[in-house]
C-alpha cells in the first residue's frame, strides 16, 4: 500500500507571537496613556514592550519556532511600539507646548515625525540586511534602545516633577538626536553573542547584583542613564577608532614617501 505523507499543518506558533502581541499591546497602550496625560504609565508600557520584544526572538530561536511570518509581525510591532508610540508620548509630554509659536509648533510635530520616519527606515534597513550584517553589532541605534532613552528622559522628568513646558527644547533636541542616531552608520554592540548557556566572568554577575540594588533605589534615573550611555556609545566608539587609525595612516603615508 502506498504511504501517504501528512501535509504540514497551516498556522502560526503561539508562544513567540503571543509575546510579540504583548509588545504591540504595550506600545498601543502607551499612546492611550499619553493622551490621558498618564506619562509615567506610558513610559512603563514602552519599557514592558521592550522587554517582551527582547524575549520573543530568543524564545523563537530556543524553541526552533522562527518563521518569516513571526519576523514580519515582530517588525510591524516594533514600528508601533518603538517608532510611533515614543514619538507621540514625547509630543504630548513636551513638544505640544510649542503651540502658540507658529514656527516652533510645526518644528515640534515635525521632530516627532522625523523620529518615527527614522525608526521606519532603521527597521527597513535592518530587515533587508539581516543576513549580511555582523551579528555582534547593529548598524545604527536599535529602535527599542532609542525608545527606551526617549521615555527614560520623560520618566525621570516626571518623577522629579519638572515642568513639561520648561523642558520642551531639550525634548526637541533629544527627539531629533535619537532619530538621527537610528539612521546613522555608527556601530552598536548587539549582545546577541551572550546566550543563557554562555560562561561569563564573575564580576559580570556582581555588576548585575549592583544594578538591581541601584534600580531599587531610583529606577527612572538608572534606566535613563543606562540607555543614554548606550545611545552615545556609537559616536564615542567611532571617535576612538578614528583616533587610533590616524597614527596608522600617518605612518603609512610616511613609509610611502620614504620608498618613493
Amino acid at each position: 500500500m502506498a504511504e501517504f505523507k501528512r501535509k504540514p499543518r497551516k498556522g502560526i506558533y503561539l508562544l513567540p507571537n503571543l509575546l510579540t502581541t504583548g509588545a504591540l499591546f504595550a506600545g498601543f497602550y502607551a499612546i492611550i496613556a499619553a493622551t490621558a496625560d498618564n506619562f509615567e504609565q506610558a513610559a512603563i508600557a514602552i519599557v514592558v514592550a521592550m522587554l517582551l520584544d527582547g524575549f520573543d526572538g530568543r524564545v523563537a530561536r530556543l524553541t526552533h519556532t522562527s518563521t518569516e511570518f513571526g519576523s514580519q509581525y515582530d517588525s510591524l510591532s516594533d514600528m508601533v511600539s518603538f517608532g510611533i508610540a515614543p514619538a507621540l508620548v514625547m509630543y504630548f509630554w513636551a513638544l505640544i507646548h510649542f503651540q502658540g509659536y507658529p514656527v516652533m509648533s510645526k518644528l515640534g510635530w515635525l521632530a516627532a515625525f522625523f523620529y518615527t520616519a527614522s525608526a521606519a527606515l532603521r527597521l527597513a534597513r535592518f530587515n533587508t540586511r539581516i543576513s549580511k550584517d555582523n551579528k555582534r553589532y547593529f548598524q545604527g541605534l536599535p529602535s527599542p534602545a532609542a525608545a527606551a532613552a526617549m521615555v527614560g528622559f520623560i520618566w525621570v522628568c516626571h518623577d522629579m516633577q519638572l515642568s513639561r513646558a520648561d523642558f520642551a527644547i531639550p525634548a526637541l533636541i533629544i527627539t531629533i538626536l535619537l532619530g538621527a542616531l537610528m539612521v546613522s552608520n555608527f556601530s552598536y554592540y548587539s549582545f546577541k553573542d551572550i546566550g543563557p548557556g554562555e560562561r561569563v566572568p564573575f564580576y559580570a554577575l556582581l555588576a548585575i547584583v549592583i544594578g538591581f540594588i541601584l534600580a531599587s533605589i531610583d529606577t527612572p534615573k538608572l534606566f535613563f542613564a543606562l540607555f543614554a550611555v548606550y545611545a552615545m556609545s556609537g559616536p564615542i566608539t567611532y571617535l576612538i577608532r578614528l583616533k587610533r587609525k590616524r597614527p596608522q595612516r600617518t605612518q603609512e603615508v610616511n613609509e610611502n614617501q620614504n620608498e618613493s
